[in-house]
């Protein structure tokens, strides 16, 4: 905890630099040390009072923690009343690693885009984003396979309704729309079933950069069937400049 309050402000004074160097083009998010969440809670606070930041970069587990779990409420909380934006970006499924080994790099494939669908997953079911209605969450790699296969999540509960208690507010379907997403799902008709789910409003154009996952982020969202140039624009920058609170 001591290393993290001396760590974490300085990194968000370099972060804010870099931001404040180009103020036309970056918008800083800040970090924080969500293994001690009130000490994050803070730490996000003033990372908006002091350099002016929009929101933070999380990892989708601390430790072995969900961050669905109650110990986490006090930085939702601080999250929420501040309006921040809060990106979250997962680090796989170490426990399959061993069935992830060979060809085609599934521990990054399979592994990233499952323990979003993990995190998001609990932070429906385990009522998260009932008592946190206006927090503001996105969800990197398009959420995961969670867009994809909503339909079982919704029909799990109806199914086998003791397996899904307390019961929330709405049905699981329901929350993508209060969820944001970025663009990375590659295919025309990747990104019309994602809006399709969630929203064209709910959509940042993602890039993944620095890793070279695509060079055609801005061609993905111009030349996918089914938009009007509204929804191009609100992918492509406004949705961003919006929930960022940016003029």
């Amino acid at each position: 905890r001591e290393l993290a309050a001396r760590l974490i402000p300085a990194q968000n004074a370099a972060l804010a630099a870099v931001a404040a160097a180009h103020p036309d083009r970056f918008v800083a998010l800040a970090t924080v040390s969500l293994q001690h969440p009130d000490l994050a809670a803070q730490q996000l606070q003033d990372a908006f009072d002091r350099h002016g930041m929009r929101g933070a970069g999380i990892g989708a587990t601390v430790g072995s923690d969900e961050v669905a779990a109650p110990r986490f409420d006090p930085f939702w909380a601080r999250a929420e009343s501040l309006g921040a934006m809060i990106f979250m970006h997962p680090q796989g499924v170490p426990e399959l690693r061993d069935r992830l080994q060979g060809n085609g790099f599934l521990t990054n494939v399979i592994g990233n885009p499952l323990e979003t669908t993990i995190a998001l997953a609990h932070l429906i079911f385990e009522g998260t984003l009932d008592r946190y209605p206006r927090l503001r969450l996105c969800g990197a790699h398009a959420g995961g396979f969670l867009p994809a296969y909503i339909g079982r999540f919704d029909q799990g509960c109806v199914a086998f309704p003791a397996n899904c208690t307390p019961t929330n507010a709405r049905k699981p379907s329901a929350y993508l729309r209060q969820l944001y997403f970025d663009s990375m799902v590659f295919t025309p008709e990747g990104l019309r079933h994602l809006a399709a789910e969630c929203g064209a409003d709910h959509i940042f154009m993602g890039t993944d950069y620095p890793f070279p996952w695509t060079t055609t982020s801005v061609d993905h969202i111009l030349e996918a069937p089914g938009f009007s140039d509204t929804e191009r624009e609100a992918m492509l920058g406004a949705n961003a400049l919006s929930v960022l609170g940016v003029r």
